[in-house]
């Protein structure tokens, strides 16, 4: 029997779906006097104290959010609660496949809407400093033609690269934060935009003019913003560099398959996603892929299993995403390339 304050539309309707799902007749019924009228009375000032406690909960993670970026503020000397923080990260594999991340923290909490990522075009082996500075002047240099384009009002439309961040971190030690403050003075938003760098091997903070890191403690509120910054863009950047791998191999494994063309090799990987997986794929399978006649995959199959095929070589490792993170992959509206 379940007890309800007033019966539903279609009450036998909904009594005849609780009994199927509990193996047995159910009714549904208004008391109308004794303790039986008290139970949804009860239940129904249970249900609104449960709502007033999760607002409640809502408001002190907020107001928890809010000391923490005023926490890092003081501690970082900066003019304002730093409301939007845009970290930095780039990951290569022996210099290929050069990738950097931006991602954003609004309110102390990720925006996976504003992540991008940045393939490294102009840096030619293993320099982290070189992408490092190329990612951020194509990022900030995106700032100033979005300012550009508003003020000639040729574009009424406010674009996600138009908000400059409140703190500008950087994942690295002082070399990096060395690039950072080198980008901002040529392109003139040295005085606007803050900059720090954090070091992953002692969590040591860095800050222009100051030779010594900042000594933040260890687990204090203001740290774990910034690492919270710092990891989600390692992962970020991650997970790009092995989407990226991951197709260069498959297609290096899949040039020489005779009618096999780009069209084709782009289904197989969107449809199997790595090299691996499409190895494991069984000749029957292959054949029925809509995209991909009989002969073709008799002969990719043949190809795959012989002797001179790549093997897909193993995913440097990445932190998982923790307590308030985004876990990876996630569908951000950005291309493959996503930066200006």
């Amino acid at each position: 029997q379940v007890l309800l304050p007033t019966l539903p539309e279609a009450a036998e309707a909904h009594q005849a779906l609780l009994g199927d799902r509990r193996g047995g007749p159910v009714t549904l019924s208004v008391p109308q006097r004794g303790a039986k009228r008290r139970l949804p009375e009860t239940a129904q000032a249970n249900a609104l104290e449960e709502l007033r406690r999760a607002r409640s909960r809502r408001a002190a993670d907020h107001a928890a959010r809010a000391a923490a970026l005023e926490a890092l503020q003081e501690v970082l000397g900066l003019p304002q609660a730093p409301l939007r923080i845009e970290c930095y990260d780039m990951s290569h594999l022996q210099g290929t496949d050069y990738v950097g991340s931006m991602v954003v923290l609004e309110d102390g909490l990720p925006r996976p809407s504003e992540y991008r990522r940045f393939k490294i075009r102009t840096v030619p082996g293993n320099d982290d400093y070189a992408a490092m500075g190329e990612v951020l002047e194509r990022r900030l240099g995106a700032l100033l033609r979005e300012r550009a384009r508003a003020a000639e009002g040729t574009d009424g439309r406010a674009r996600r690269f138009a908000y400059p961040p409140q703190l500008l971190l950087v994942d690295g030690g002082k070399g990096q934060l060395g690039v950072a403050v080198e980008v901002l003075e040529r392109l003139g938003l040295t005085g606007e935009i803050p900059v720090a760098a954090l070091a992953k091997a002692f969590e040591e903070v860095f800050v222009p003019g100051r030779p010594d890191p900042l000594r933040i403690p260890y687990g204090s509120p203001a740290l774990l913003v910034l690492q919270q910054a710092r990891d989600e863009a390692h992962r970020f950047a991650v997970g790009y560099h092995r989407r990226l791998r991951s197709a260069r191999m498959t297609r290096s494994a899949l040039d020489q398959v005779p009618g096999l063309g780009p069209a084709r090799r782009r289904a197989l990987l969107r449809h199997y996603g790595s090299l691996r997986r499409l190895r494991a794929a069984p000749l029957e399978e292959l054949a029925g892929l809509p995209f991909l006649p009989a002969p073709v995959a008799e002969a990719l199959f043949a190809h795959l299993h012989g002797p001179s095929t790549p093997a897909e070589p193993s995913s440097p490792s990445a932190p998982e995403a923790g307590p308030g993170l985004v876990p990876d992959p996630v569908r951000v509206a950005i291309g493959q390339d996503g930066g200006p």
